[in-house]
């Protein structure tokens, strides 16, 4: 990556978390770490109360990157056909015609996830591990760029399904939007007229240029210390007393992956041990599984993670 390419990457990356901060007020950080799932070629979860701006952050995402947006809403009859879509059979023409479903935009919003069953969840992962969906034995690509952002309502537990380990494996990032804080709250406020935030939301890069981008960062050096240090992170997390499951390799590929783009938008071609610390919560923690002792003594993986990581000191002298 060249010091223009990485100016130029760092600028774009700017404008873009600028734009779709007009519609999310006051979550700068997260608006960052979801444009970053999204170059990665990634997907977001999202654990929040209702009314924190989830629907706006998917719409505003949408909108910024001139590519289209859909929303499912996880219900416990929803079937995977309501995802993925149907073959229909033509009488006029005699053919089975493929009706494409909800999940074929740039920006798929998959609202309470965890309330649909393991069945109907199921029918997402091939979706977000290789990009297209198989119907009657046809495959179908959902284009690039492709992003689901899934949300989960932590206080209402009534009727939902906890998604499985290799689900929550698929997600490359989960946080919380939060509430805004109070500056943000009454801007917010002042403009209620408007139900839509994003509806005024002009482009600001195309879905071409995403795709760029995306190789852009890839692109990001990362020195074989830096691996290194990824590579004891997360066997920190495996060998942890209060660790029963510890991050897969994919976890830590993730990282990498997320690394590489958090560097780009800080105008180096290069990945640091900050890059690597800063990330490793939203990134690691939703990946490990605690002891059945430990969590019913109120432990929590990021507690765990935070351990791991101010165990583990980072490299200081690169290796090549």
């Amino acid at each position: 990556m060249t010091p223009e390419q990485s100016a130029w990457f760092a600028e774009t990356f700017d404008a873009l978390v600028e734009n779709v901060g007009k519609a999310v007020l006051g979550n700068e950080h997260v608006v960052r770490l979801a444009l970053t799932a999204m170059l990665a070629e990634g997907h977001l979860l999202l654990e929040d109360a209702p009314g924190t701006g989830k629907t706006s952050l998917a719409k505003a995402i949408a909108a910024t990157v001139q590519g289209t947006h859909g929303r499912i809403q996880f219900t416990p009859d929803l079937l995977p056909s309501d995802v993925t879509g149907v073959t229909i059979y033509d009488q006029g023409t005699g053919t089975f015609e493929f009706h494409p479903g909800p999940i074929f935009a740039s920006v798929v919003l998959a609202d309470e996830i965890n309330r649909a069953s393991p069945k109907t969840q199921s029918a997402l992962l091939e979706v977000m591990e290789e990009s297209r969906v198989s119907v009657d034995g046809v495959s179908h690509s959902v284009g690039r760029p492709f992003m689901v952002i899934a949300t989960q309502n932590p206080i209402e537990q009534a009727g939902t399904y906890r998604l499985p380990e290799s689900q929550l494996d698929r997600f490359l990032i989960k946080t919380s939007l939060g509430y805004p804080d109070r500056a943000s709250t009454v801007e917010i406020l002042a403009g209620s007229a408007a139900r839509d935030r994003t509806a005024g939301l002009l482009p600001r890069i195309t879905t071409v240029a995403v795709g760029e981008m995306a190789e852009m960062a890839a692109g990001v050096h990362v020195d074989a210390a830096i691996l290194d240090y990824v590579a004891a992170l997360i066997e920190g997390t495996r060998t942890d007393p209060q660790s029963a499951v510890g991050v897969s390799v994919r976890g830590g590929i993730a990282l990498v992956r997320c690394a590489k783009v958090w560097a780009a938008s800080r105008r180096r071609g290069f990945v640091v041990p900050d890059d690597v610390k800063e990330l490793a919560q939203p990134v690691l923690a939703h990946r490990i599984v605690l002891e059945t002792e430990a969590e019913f003594a109120g432990v929590t993986t990021q507690g765990v993670l935070s351990r791991v990581v101010a165990q583990t000191p980072p490299p200081v002298v690169r290796v090549g």
